[in-house]
């Protein structure tokens, strides 16, 4: 296993990467048609707060005894992989459409 030190810094380069995911989401989120935009809003309140429960767990993290921090990490790595998996679904929620290509008119 990895040292505690390194654990939290994996632990927070994620949580930074997913703030900036939501910035950029927010920002698409701003430029959507009037239709779409309740749903982005949901979704992006469902990111926030998966994020802020991840940065909570940081937080506990950081400060829990050297003597729970073994059973604090087999948690939270349970919590990982779904609060990991619902953010790359709602994620993938948020991602714009491919616009098919027009048809063409047949000739004759």
């Amino acid at each position: 296993m990895t040292s505690r030190d390194e654990y939290l810094e994996k632990f927070k380069a994620k949580l930074d990467e997913w703030n900036a995911d939501i910035d950029k989401l927010e920002a698409r989120t701003r430029e959507a048609q009037a239709d779409v935009q309740a749903q982005y809003e949901s979704q992006l309140k469902a990111l926030r707060e998966m994020r802020d429960d991840a940065l909570e767990q940081y937080s506990q993290m950081q400060n829990v005894a050297v003597d729970a921090w073994d059973t604090m990490v087999q948690g939270t790595e349970k919590a990982w992989q779904a609060w990991v998996g619902a953010f790359e679904e709602a994620r993938t929620k948020l991602q714009p459409k491919p616009t098919p290509p027009p048809k063409s008119k047949p000739k004759g």
